[in-house]
Parts: C-alpha cells; sequence; structure tokens
C-alpha cells in the first residue's frame, strides 16, 4: 500500500505489516530533510544475513543435531547477554573514536554483546536450497549498542539529557523528528550508521563461528538492514528513508528474507516495474506476524529473586535485599550458603498455542530446534509465499530454503534490545 502526502513525505506498507512503535513494522516512510529515531526504532540496524557454503546437506544430515547443539552452546542467546569469546573488531575502535561524545560511554557494552544474538524473534538458522546446499541464516541487530543510542537520542531530541529515561511513546504516538539539517541530525545519521555497522559486524562474526562449527567454506553471501535510514533518490527527489521491518530492493539487489521456524524462508532480488517505483525500492523483511506474542503465549508475570545455590536449599530473598557491603550477593536466609538471581515465570492466563505439539510438528519436518517458544510458533505468522506474492513483480526469488537447524533465546528471555 503507498502512501503520498505532497513532496516533503511519502509512505509504504509492506504486506508483512504489523502495529510497531511511531512506525509499523513493515512500513516504509520517506522524509525530505528528516529522521526519525523513533523511526528507526531500538534495534538500529536490525537485518539478515544468509550465507552459502560447500556443504550438502545429505553429507550434514546425520551431523545436524551434534551442530545444532554446539551452536546454542557456543553462541550467546538471550537478555543482555554477553559473548563468551572476546571479539576484536575495527567496529570496536569506531566506537571508541565516535563523534558523539555520549557513544564512546558505550564502549564497554559494544564490546561484551558484539556477536550475540539476543531474544524474540532473532534466531541463528541451517537451510538446505533447492539444490541441496546447506547456507546459514542469521537474524538481529546492534544489540545493547545500537539500543542506548536510539534511547539517547529520543531524549536529546525531546531537549533532555542523554542518560534521562524517555521513550518514542506507544503504538499511536506520532514520530519523533530530527531535521538533519541540524548539528542533532547530524550527530544521530552518523551514531545510526556506526551502529548499523556494529549489526553487521556481529551478524558476520556469528556466521564464521557457524561456519567453523560446520567446517565450511562460504561460497555467497546476502546481506541486509532492514532498520535503518537511507539517503536516497526517488523520482527526481532526495529523501531519507526510513525502513522499519523492510527490506531494500532496488533492480538487481538482493535480500534474505525469513520465515518462520517450520517453514521456508527466500533469497529475493529487486525488480524494475512501476509498482517497484511506488514502493520506493521496498520489500517484506519476514512473514510478518498474525498473532501477538501475548495472544499466543499467553499473559505472564515475571519474578526475579535472590535464591539459594545449594540444590537441597529452598531459601530465597525479594530481590530488592542488598548485597554486602563488599559487592557479594546476599546469603540465603535458610542455610547461609550464597545465592544468584533467579527469574520465573507463572503464566497468569493460557495462550492460544499448544508448544509441545509445535515442538513436535517442527521435529516432524525434520528441523533440529534449539531454544524458542510459543510466541514464535510458525502459526502465529502470515505464510510467506502469499506474503512475497502481494508485491508482484517488484521482487522474484532466487532461492527457496527450507529449515533443518533453527535456535533462539527460549520464551524465558525478555530481550529490551530487540525490536
Amino acid at each position: 500500500a503507498e502512501a503520498r502526502e505532497g513532496r516533503e513525505l511519502r509512505g509504504v506498507l509492506c504486506a508483512d505489516h504489523h502495529p510497531g512503535y511511531s512506525q509499523p513494522i513493515g512500513g516504509v516512510v520517506a522524509y525530505r530533510d528528516h529522521v526519525s529515531p523513533s523511526g528507526v526504532g531500538y534495534d538500529i540496524g536490525c537485518g539478515n544475513l544468509a550465507a552459502k557454503t560447500n556443504i550438502h546437506i545429505e553429507a550434514l544430515r546425520p551431523d545436524v543435531p551434534r551442530v545444532m547443539d554446539e551452536v546454542w552452546t557456543r553462541i550467546s542467546f538471550g537478555m543482555g547477554r554477553k559473548n563468551s569469546e572476546r571479539v576484536d573488531h575495527p567496529v570496536l575502535d569506531e566506537i571508541a573514536h565516535s563523534p558523539i561524545s555520549a557513544q564512546r560511554g558505550l564502549s564497554k557494552i559494544a564490546g561484551s554483546q558484539l556477536g550475540t544474538v539476543g531474544g524474540g524473534n532473532h534466531y541463528v538458522d541451517l537451510f538446505s536450497d533447492e539444490d541441496g546446499w546447506v547456507w546459514v541464516g542469521v537474524h538481529f541487530g546492534s544489540r545493547g549498542f545500537g539500543h542506548r543510542t536510539c534511547t539517547g537520542f529520543l531524549a536529546l531530541a525531546q531537549n533532555r539529557a542523554w542518560e534521562d529515561k524517555v521513550t518514542g511513546g506507544g503504538m499511536d504516538a506520532p514520530p519523533v523528528l530530527i531535521d538533519t539539517r541540524t548539528d542533532l541530525g547530524t550527530d544521530y545519521v552518523a551514531a545510526m550508521e556506526i551502529a548499523g555497522r556494529y549489526a553487521y559486524a556481529g551478524r558476520e562474526w556469528v556466521v564464521d563461528r557457524v561456519a567453523r562449527i560446520l567446517g565450511a567454506t562460504l561460497t555467497d553471501t546476502v546481506h541486509n538492514h532492514h532498520n535503518f535510514a537511507w539517503r536516497e533518490r526517488h523520482d527526481g527527489e532526495d529523501f531519507w528513508v526510513i525502513r522499519r521491518g523492510a527490506t531494500p530492493a532496488f533492480p538487481g539487489q538482493r535480500g534474505f528474507v525469513g520465515g518462520s521456524m517450520g517453514e521456508i524462508s527466500v533469497v529475493l532480488e529487486g525488480q524494475e516495474s512501476p509498482a517497484s517505483v511506488r514502493s520506493l525500492y521496498s520489500t517484506v523483511h519476514g512473514a510478518g506476524r498474525a498473532m501477538s506474542r501475548t495472544e499466543a503465549a499467553g499473559r505472564v508475570k515475571r519474578r526475579t529473586r535472590w535464591v539459594c545455590t545449594r540444590r537441597d536449599c529452598d531459601g530465597s530473598l525479594p530481590i530488592r535485599t542488598p548485597r554486602s557491603p563488599d559487592g557479594a550477593n546476599p546469603r540465603c536466609p535458610t542455610c547461609g550458603a550464597k545465592t544468584q538471581k533467579h527469574r520465573t515465570r507463572q503464566v497468569v492466563r493460557a495462550g492460544k498455542v499448544d508448544w509441545p505439539s509445535v515442538q513436535a510438528e517442527v521435529r516432524a519436518r525434520g528441523v533440529e530446534l534449539r531454544g524458542a517458544g510459543a510466541d514464535e510458533a510458525p502459526e502465529v505468522y502470515k505464510r510467506l509465499p502469499e506474503v512475497l506474492a502481494a508485491h508482484g513483480d517488484t521482487i522474484r526469488v532466487l532461492h527457496t530454503l527450507q529449515p533443518v537447524g533453527v535456535a533462539m533465546a527460549g520464551i524465558e528471555e525478555f530481550d529490551p534490545y530487540k525490536d
């Protein structure tokens, strides 16, 4: 769907669209002289990378369970997780020397989380294509570094201090806009581009690690952001094009679009057509949600407590209990042993998805599943072939990828750094 509001603003809704804060997921908005940090979103540079390997699925199939076990243990999934390996990458030097001083202060979190995947719909998957070649596919963004970059600029745009806690508003809130002709606009674009390069580096690191686990050589890669702002020319005029959950699809440009854990994903290519022009050369980034997370998995109450580290003791303390003066966790009130933080989930209202049945169905399709939960079941998504068909002659599918292994953070993981 296309919307126009004169020469200053244009908009497009892709077929996978669903509600999002400030700007729909699957939405594309073009501004002449403004960018929107709330439109780009908290997960700056979230995107997809698919890499073809030199391994054939028939050679790999007996080993898929072991490979997925190793992916699950060697790569960090979930809330605020740090990478167990220290990653040395030029983008970390770029962050340390960012022209935005507040962003330089995010060097520590950037270093610790580079190459971590996060939660929600972020994943590391193995696929086989129509000729049986194995592909590695990943989906995630700039993690806590991008999230804090976004929140900092949302605060500055509202005349607050960088560290102030502000938001971009609710689902129906108007976008937070920054004029790109101002110093603040120039700074946001520079910071966003650094966060985008950080996201690229993280995805490349994860794919490289999976290739090592496979013992594979990469023979082709398709890599794209779908949460970003690009300076582009459309109908002879320059715009800042903000794609939020939308894939750039200029003629000849390839993109990787994921489906769901039990269904196909694709590598596609943009094509020239009148509809492509009207769509601002944009297409879907996935199948798109058909059911909310709460509707799928139910409503839960999360609680964090200090719990005893001894298996034979059920002692616990409220999380507000302070640490000792030397910084150690409080002692168990029952036995005096050390405690650790523990998060629990209590289902307040059941969801529509029968997760054990979904797990059995995914296994029956020949997919090795690690992690995930009811909120990411195939039935909560639209069907990708139907979504792609809605974009007609603006794209063509180059490769159809069947999942053979899926790794995602478990449903118990709440991730503040996804979008």
